[in-house]
């Protein structure tokens, strides 16, 4: 299946205070992907709302937004201790995907050079397709694109990563309109995060309405 609905309960990179409250509310949207980032909240309130979001038949995600060896793999110990489905984000190492592999976390990293915050995506689409092919040959299980955040073509780059990549690959934050979302669904990824844009009211509604709103406008 592809234009999957990653909802992240995460505003401004930092989960937020309400998110157990917020799941509550919407646990029995259609929506099979859930998470939130690895920070803003208690690592014992992130391991009990993982937890209840599997035992209501969701898919978890943690994002981590780090770019060092050491932070990276901490947020993959965080994914692990939580039981985490997939983790998200931080520039590769060979270290954190070991440790994904030999612990059964799906890890897609960030392809390009990633820096700052908010962050910033910087690259050519060439080195990034060759980037996310030398992941994938180390047993990635897919890729976390930072597309609305890259400084050259935006369109472009989804669209040829979309096609030329053979693997899950998500487009992460900053889809806060029905034109990106035409996009997206032109494109056909296997995933896309609406982080802010539910906070925001981008699409009109309360947050369960929003949600059943993209996912019935992605998934016809």
């Amino acid at each position: 299946m592809n234009n999957e609905l990653i909802v992240m309960l995460t505003y401004n990179d930092v989960t937020v205070k309400n998110a157990s409250q917020i799941f509550e509310e919407c646990k029995q949207s259609n929506v099979k992907f859930w998470g939130f980032k690895d920070s803003g909240i208690p690592l014992d309130e992130m391991k009990k709302l993982f937890s209840y979001m599997k035992e209501n038949n969701k898919t978890t995600v943690l994002e981590v937004v780090e770019y060092t060896e050491e932070e990276g793999l901490k947020g993959a110990k965080i994914a692990l201790e939580c039981g985490c489905d997939i983790l998200m984000g931080t520039v590769f190492f060979d270290s954190i995907n070991k440790f994904c592999k030999e612990n059964g976390l799906k890890y897609m990293p960030f392809v390009g050079n990633v820096y700052n915050r908010p962050s910033v995506l910087e690259g050519t689409v060439e080195s990034m397709i060759s980037q996310a092919n030398d992941y994938l040959s180390k047993g990635v299980y897919g890729l976390d694109l930072l597309a609305y955040r890259y400084v050259g073509d935006v369109e472009s780059l989804i669209k040829r990563l979309s096609d030329e990549i053979n693997a899950p690959i998500c487009i992460a934050g900053s889809i806060n309109s029905y034109e990106r979302l035409d996009y997206i669904k032109t494109c056909s990824p296997w995933a896309f995060t609406i982080v802010s844009g539910f906070f925001d009211n981008n699409f009109d509604g309360s947050f369960l309405e929003q949600i059943d709103k993209v996912y019935k406008y992605v998934k016809p």
